[in-house]
């Protein structure tokens, strides 16, 4: 398992609202660690249970916490994201929609205080068995030593489910977010799944835009050595059209999905066509 393990504490920032308590519920009921939450101006209430607060700072005046996620307005998360940088090590920003200046500025500010930020625009994480930070649907996981990492959300669970259902289980499933600017990057997390011995392989899921998995290809050659097996979605896009997240763009003649399959195979990666091969290719492969 990676980042989020039996040691994580975290704080719900916009715990009271709408999707915040929602997603707080699932993620109590899936047996995370959530010891606190925050709601300006509510601060001495609680959610089933958990205690509220009106910031962080409150919260660790009397405990101990490590971790933020966020389900805060696209407008004031940035906001929410420095106050969880400056005082945690860890913070997940589900918000969607967050200007890509205020985005800048957020990742910028967690590189250089070498702080673990996962989004935005993301699922979260989760660690089969131990908790989740996020939005994924808890009973589609298994605990095992596969890790995932993904830019789509729904395709993560698609294929962590055939995965499950193939026999196998996950270490940690991470969704890095599906803007164009994001925190952790693809080759961030397969380092910490290299690092990890719980994880045996790997399953990168990509999409059309930018150039990230082409990255990750150039890092796979030259950094890891576990099995590493990759799906690209996107293969019948037409060039110059959003498809479903603002990163999956194509321009020109990169970011499109033969250009990523084709680094990643010449990075010695196994690529399925299709979701439904992925869990075959890693037993054939482990």
């Amino acid at each position: 398992m990676i980042i989020l393990d039996e040691n994580t504490k975290c704080v719900v920032q916009g715990i009271t609202g709408k999707q915040g308590s929602f997603h707080t519920q699932s993620m109590l009921d899936y047996g995370t660690n959530i010891v606190a939450g925050t709601s300006p101006g509510k601060g001495g209430q609680d959610f089933q249970g958990v205690p509220v607060y009106n910031s962080i700072e409150e919260i660790r005046e009397e405990m101990e916490v490590n971790a933020s996620i966020i389900f805060i307005p696209a407008a004031f998360a940035k906001d929410a994201a420095f106050e969880a940088l400056s005082q945690l090590e860890t913070v997940v920003v589900i918000t969607e929609h967050i200007p890509i200046h205020d985005t800048l500025e957020i990742v910028a500010y967690a590189r250089k205080n070498n702080k673990i930020l996962i989004g935005p625009n993301t699922p979260g994480i989760i660690t089969p068995g131990v908790g989740k930070l996020g939005i994924m649907p808890g009973h589609i996981f298994n605990p095992g030593d596969v890790g995932i990492v993904s830019r789509s959300g729904t395709l993560t669970y698609e294929v962590a489910s055939q995965i499950t259902q193939a026999g196998m289980g996950q270490s940690t499933c991470l969704g890095i977010g599906g803007d164009p600017v994001v925190g952790l990057d693809y080759s961030d997390v397969l380092q910490r799944f290299q690092d990890d011995p719980g994880t045996r392989a790997m399953v990168m899921i990509g999409e059309i835009g930018g150039n990230a998995e082409e990255k990750a290809a150039d890092f796979i050659a030259r950094n890891i050595d576990k099995p590493v097996v990759a799906y690209i979605a996107g293969v019948t896009a037409p060039p110059g059209k959003r498809m479903g997240h603002a990163g999956a763009i194509i321009e020109g003649e990169s970011g499109t999905a033969l250009s990523k399959k084709t680094a990643l195979e010449n990075a010695g990666v196994e690529v399925a066509d299709r979701p439904s091969q992925i869990s075959e290719i890693i037993k054939k492969l482990l």
